[in-house]
């Protein structure tokens, strides 16, 4: 029997052995506030009727690694190397063009001090160019990244801001990742 979190998303296919490791290392790791209740409109309101209520324990973190997993499987596939988005018309800046997994663009640091000051300290520039770059080589800072820009909107990924992932959310997954997070 197939596991939930190698199940296809969309017409993308599974994620790979590989990026579902990553994810856990991460978020055995990742600080706790990333996942802490905050004052914005973010992923969690967005889905809690699909994957809440929240429950004690490692269930936010393995809610925020589901999301994860069904984003980049919309957005490259889970291609950390992808490139700019060719059929979005308004992809044609640096600033604009987006990098890796997740498909996010330097435009996002828009959205919170955090996401600038995470940026710089990595990457060591908040040049267009050099976010490229870091999204694509940078595995933990990319899904610092997009963890902590999904706490801030739901508005800046299309996949989330449509709800078009919402129906590949499997609560089976994430009571998988809670198990691998040791929860």
């Amino acid at each position: 029997m197939t596991k939930a979190i190698f199940r296809e998303v969309l017409n993308r296919g599974s994620a790979p052995q590989s990026f579902i490791d990553a994810l856990v290392d991460w978020g055995k790791t990742a600080e706790e506030e990333i996942f802490a209740p905050n004052p914005h409109q973010d992923i969690y309101g967005s889905i809690r009727s699909t994957l809440g209520p929240w429950q004690p324990g490692n269930h936010r973190r393995a809610v925020m690694l589901e999301v994860m997993r069904v984003l980049a499987g919309f957005e490259s596939s889970w291609d950390w190397r992808a490139g700019v988005d060719t059929s979005n018309p308004s992809s044609q800046t640096p600033v604009t063009a987006e990098a890796g997994a997740w498909q996010v663009s330097a435009d996002s640091l828009s959205f919170g001090p955090e996401l600038r000051e995470l940026v710089k300290r990595r990457a060591g520039s908040l040049d267009p160019l050099d976010f490229q770059e870091a999204m694509k080589d940078d595995h933990l800072l990319a899904m610092e990244y997009i963890a902590r820009l999904l706490r801030r909107t739901t508005q800046h990924n299309g996949p989330v801001k449509r709800h078009e992932i919402d129906d590949w959310l499997l609560p089976a997954a994430v009571t998988e990742f809670q198990v691998l997070l040791g929860d």
